[in-house]
């Protein structure tokens, strides 16, 4: 064969352009003449590459392989098509709902947030909730605090039904916990009562089955009466495994009168663990029982604590006073709380 006789190989990365034949890596680089020399100027890193018949496109291709910049620039294009892509999704399902927009889910998730989070139910009262609230969507109908509390009491009856649905499933044993509780506003006494118990995955659930008034006094027969209603009314009175209850006289009569009432032969043991006395206040009766021993010491530093805090300027005495004694104070001083 001639020596002034080229063999092109056929090749993908060529493509013929008015007809000439141009390689796909010129995609990437632009013709430059600096010097009266032909160089292929990189669209990324700026880098300067010869060019020309006599040198071919091999070494362009490779510098593509390994061009820094190129690398930046793909993963900052793919970064912006995939945030375009999901802007898209967004502004589409904002503009589904707001089509879609129902006046009852609305009132439901308002509903929800307010037992979620424990706002007053006078929330929906508030000038600048009702403003935000209509900024979001106006066709939103503010409801009155008397239809919110419908709306929450009718999410209990719902919650309240599927909670009794799990546990009349459940096959195992159901442990409950139980104690009163008085309101700091109206002094009330309410008792709640809470049911404990392994679900077919092993999973502990625990659920509240009652929150009810108790009127006083808080007698051994009211307080039964009480505990004994949640457990026919759940139907766990043949599933009880054990109640948790403080143990105090009052509370070791309600479990002796509950007894009497239950079918001991459905009870572990025939009910003679029925009983489980609350490990947490024990705890608490034996450093109390170990405190008065060091009592006199406890009240004079309560006493003293007492002083120090009494005003500004005493505050602020104290702690130049530490300082100068290289005290390291991070805690404010406090008086502790009897029942903590």
């Amino acid at each position: 064969m001639p020596n002034d006789v080229q063999v092109v190989q056929p090749s993908n990365e060529i493509i013929q352009e008015e007809g000439k034949y141009k390689s796909i890596v010129w995609n990437h680089f632009k013709r430059k003449t600096v010097d009266e020399k032909d160089k292929a100027d990189c669209n990324y890193c700026k880098k300067l590459l010869v060019r020309g018949s006599n040198y071919g496109t091999k070494h362009l291709h490779d510098h593509m392989k390994i061009c820094p910049r190129r690398k930046f620039q793909d993963i900052r294009d793919m970064n912006q098509k995939f945030l375009a892509r999901d802007q898209n999704k967004v502004d589409s399902m904002v503009g589904m709902n707001a089509y879609n927009f129902d006046q009852n889910v609305s009132r439901n998730e308002l509903a929800r947030i307010i037992i979620l989070h424990e706002y007053p139910l006078s929330i929906v009262d508030h000038i600048g909730f009702r403003k935000y609230s209509n900024s979001l969507q106006p066709l939103f109908r503010m409801v009155s605090r008397n239809t919110i509390k419908k709306d929450i009491l009718s999410i209990y009856e719902k919650e309240r039904v599927k909670s009794k649905h799990e546990i009349d499933k459940n096959l195992g044993r159901i442990s409950i916990t139980t104690n009163m509780w008085t309101s700091q506003n109206k002094k009330r006494g309410f008792m709640v009562v809470t049911s404990h118990f392994i679900d077919g995955l092993w999973r502990l659930q625990s659920r509240v089955m009652r929150f009810i008034y108790v009127p006083s006094p808080h007698m051994k027969e009211v307080l039964s009466s009480v505990l004994l209603d949640t457990l026919l009314e759940w139907n766990i009175d043949r599933k009880l495994s054990i109640v948790t209850i403080d143990n105090c006289s009052t509370n070791d009569a309600v479990i002796k009168i509950i007894l009497d009432k239950l079918q001991r032969g459905a009870l572990i043991m025939r009910g003679s663990m029925l009983h489980l006395r609350c490990a947490a206040r024990v705890l608490d009766l034996i450093v109390q029982d170990g405190l008065d021993v060091i009592g006199s010491c406890i009240e004079k530093i309560r006493e003293s604590v007492g002083f120090w805090t009494a005003s500004t300027k005493r505050r602020q005495k104290f702690e130049e006073t530490a300082r100068q004694a290289h005290v390291e104070c991070t805690k404010e001083l406090a008086l502790d709380c009897k029942t903590h």
